[in-house]
């Protein structure tokens, strides 16, 4: 999106649909005359949209300024596309003076998540979280754990005690437990289910860990006067059923699976 700086572009905005399509009402794209940024799905109807930003931005050339355009695509035989559905797209000429509203826009269609812990699991997880549609906030106790050049989707956060940034997540965000100590992972998860209580407003918590760390954490929380119902809210161990490696990169793998899971 930066190249907007420099460079003028087209986005291509999916305006309405009907019947089966590649992708949904408001997903969007970036076309330059060299290059794109995003998908609307692919195939014949991404060919065909492209040829049409690109042709918009010669136009541009010689004109100050465009009216945006909207083009209806039956996705038929026509374009060798079988999925049968109707999709209305909206073209419209983009500069850098767009640079804020595009960045917020898309921050927007990302879902919130805060991860709890830098560790070798916790940054497999942040490379992976990287390529999907999340807004990580990354948190951590320890302020030098974090990598340069974190991609503009991830935010690397130093919170000291760990669990004080629980309170002003954003609500409805997933949230996944994984710092360096069992003792800030207890605390974390203290202070998510006094928060759920309170807000409802964390549809996921997971908590990495064996079926004997999760029993011993249970009985602790028991203790502290969670009921078993607060306590079901917590998924641990995390990750898909199934994967059994323990490289940190599978850990992530089958995490982000689970979480693309979790219904909106």
């Amino acid at each position: 999106m930066q190249r907007l700086q420099y460079e003028a572009a087209v986005t291509i905005t999916v305006h309405s649909t009907q019947g089966s399509v590649p992708r949904e009402k408001g997903t969007w794209m970036l076309v330059f005359a060299q290059g794109e940024w995003g998908t609307i799905g692919g195939g014949h109807l991404e060919f065909e949209a492209m040829a049409s930003a690109r042709a918009l931005l010669s136009k541009a050339e010689t004109a100050q300024a465009l009216e945006p355009l909207e083009k209806r695509f039956v996705l038929g035989p026509s374009l060798g596309q079988c999925c049968g559905g109707v999709v209305v797209l909206h073209l419209a000429q983009v500069s850098a003076h767009d640079v804020p509203g595009l960045q917020h826009a898309h921050r927007r269609s990302l879902r919130p998540l805060a991860l709890f812990g830098g560790g070798h699991v916790g940054k497999a997880l942040v490379r992976v979280l990287s390529t999907l549609p999340f807004a990580v906030r990354w948190i951590d106790s320890r302020d030098e754990i974090f990598p340069q050049d974190m991609p503009a989707h991830i935010e690397c956060e130093h919170s000291n005690p760990v669990q004080a940034a629980v309170s002003d997540l954003v609500p409805n965000s997933l949230v996944l437990i994984m710092s360096f100590s069992h003792a800030e992972d207890l605390d974390v998860v203290i202070a998510c289910l006094l928060r759920q209580r309170d807000k409802a407003d964390l549809p996921y918590v997971g908590l990495i860990g064996s079926a004997t760390k999760w029993a011993s954490f249970r009985s602790r929380l028991r203790e502290r006067g969670f009921s078993d119902a607060e306590c079901d809210h917590v998924t641990s161990p995390i990750g898909v059923p199934g994967v059994h490696g323990k490289e940190p990169e599978v850990i992530a793998i089958a995490v982000a699976a689970q979480l693309l899971q979790v219904e909106k």
